[in-house]
């Protein structure tokens, strides 16, 4: 067995605390000895113990003279854990191989430092590329206090999101749609436009898989928030917050506020409407790490005019709808080479539907 082959345990690992751990990076550890797999962990819940040591606590044997894999640099410093680097010093491994080095200030470098000063043998960069995109959404935050924005829209195969009515449920198959939710657990945030909740008046809670349920956003920038909507409803198992501009009405912000509901004052764009950079800052600053943008059309021909997303979800289902209303509105593009371009990573079929999921390049 080579040092791939433990790291993509590792890999798989950590995959399993994606719906818990945010705003923390997803981390899985592997402690081999003699050709043995000894020990194993990962990073269950965030203000739980790290990859490493749970990987420790269930070790079947001393891990001296032993290798511990771990996807992501172990950290140095005092959070709601105690440093993952001197409890690893103590167990006397021989070596520690490393996925990729831990973008945070508090410890990037300073871990690998440490083990190497204390005479531990350090490999870095094994499986690099997957580690680093495992904790993609991570690493731009903790490099840029913006959340990473990932746009998921479901479509007809002639690009259409809805009927001409308005009418969309559902375009997509259900297989789809507990992919949808898989997604909205894996984010901090979910966001929609006002539009899309007056026409289709959605919970944006995780009901088909197992996970957390997201901050609900909704972007109203005059405040026509209906209060029998279903996302004011349940405040204790799904927070919502409503962003809007200085034009909302005092009196409904007052309302809203009586049943608990938060509303963000944002400085509106040169249409009136909610800046979404200011706006994605403003949740930043809230450890928002991640946020799935959810349609419709009017938000995703603004964050793509912006060139704000990060990571593009598209779900093409085999229909033709013919007359509608587009998924994209006009981005002022004249020519071919002025095209926003897709890098997919992944195309899969789910059910009748296809999942086209890339990186919008910057």
């Amino acid at each position: 067995m080579n040092d791939e082959f433990y790291m993509r345990r590792a890999l798989r690992l950590a995959r399993k605390g994606e719906a818990w751990v945010s705003p923390n990076p997803m981390v899985g550890a592997v402690i081999v000895k003699e050709g043995r797999i000894i020990g194993e962990g990962y990073h269950q819940m965030f203000g739980g113990n790290h990859a490493e040591i749970n990987a420790i606590n269930c070790a079947s044997e001393s891990m001296k003279g032993a290798t511990i894999y771990v996807s992501l640099e172990p950290c140095t410093h005092y959070g709601k854990t105690p440093p993952c680097c001197e409890c690893l010093i103590a167990q006397k491994p021989a070596r520690v191989v490393i996925g990729t080095a831990d973008p945070n200030p508090l410890v990037s470098g300073k871990g690998i430092d440490i083990l190497q000063r204390h005479g531990i043998e350090t490999t870095v960069g094994v499986l690099k590329e997957e580690c680093t995109q495992l904790n993609e959404r991570f690493f731009k935050f903790i490099k840029t206090g913006i959340p990473f924005i990932t746009l998921k829209f479901a479509q007809t195969i002639d690009g259409r999101i809805a009927a001409a009515s308005g009418h969309s449920r559902w375009i997509s198959s259900d297989v789809s749609l507990k992919l949808a939710h898989r997604l909205r657990s894996s984010h901090d945030a979910v966001l929609i436009g006002i539009n899309t909740l007056i026409q289709d008046n959605p919970e944006l809670t995780v009901r088909l898989v197992r996970g957390r349920n997201p901050l609900r956003v909704i972007v109203d920038s005059s405040l026509r928030i209906p209060i029998e909507a279903q996302v004011l409803k349940n405040q204790a198992g799904a927070k919502t917050i409503i962003a809007t501009t200085k034009n909302a009405n005092p009196a409904k912000v007052a309302r809203l506020k009586r049943i608990g509901i938060e509303t963000l004052v944002i400085g509106d764009d040169t249409d009136h409407h909610v800046d979404l950079k200011k706006l994605f800052a403003e949740l930043g600053k809230r450890s928002i790490s991640s946020i799935l943008i959810e349609g419709g059309s009017a938000i995703i021909t603004s964050m793509l005019n912006e060139n704000l997303p990060d990571r593009v979800v598209i779900v093409i289902a085999p229909k033709i709808l013919g007359k509608g209303i587009e998924a994209v509105g006009d981005l002022g593009i004249n020519t071919i080479d002025e095209t926003l371009r897709i890098a997919y990573r992944k195309v899969l079929r789910k059910g009748p539907d296809i999942i086209l999921d890339g990186m919008v390049q910057k």
